[in-house]
């Protein structure tokens, strides 16, 4: 387990989970944009990102890693479709 002040750690502290999988196959845990954004702006100044937004694909980007799904997505998928505009009314 990570370090308690490390991005992983505050992602499983909002799942509330211990552990995250180690398949897709196996993958159960689910984040809303809502908590993702809430993720971002706790590690705010452990980020690189500037904007919100920047913030929030950093912390997609490593659902990826823990196979964590966003919105019901696989990461990759929602990362494609925030730069689509899908997720626009959360960032405006």
């Amino acid at each position: 387990m990570s370090a308690r002040n490390e991005t992983p750690h505050k992602i499983l502290q909002t799942l509330g989970q211990k552990k995250s999988n180690g398949s897709w196959d196996a993958s159960t845990e689910n984040m809303t944009m809502d908590q993702v954004k809430s993720v971002a702006e706790s590690q705010k100044d452990r980020l690189t990102g500037k904007t919100l937004y920047a913030r929030c694909r950093e912390i997609m980007g490593t659902c990826v890693g823990m196979r964590i799904r966003v919105e019901g997505m696989e990461p990759k998928e929602a990362l494609k479709a925030m730069s689509e505009g899908a997720f626009n009314e959360h960032f405006s």
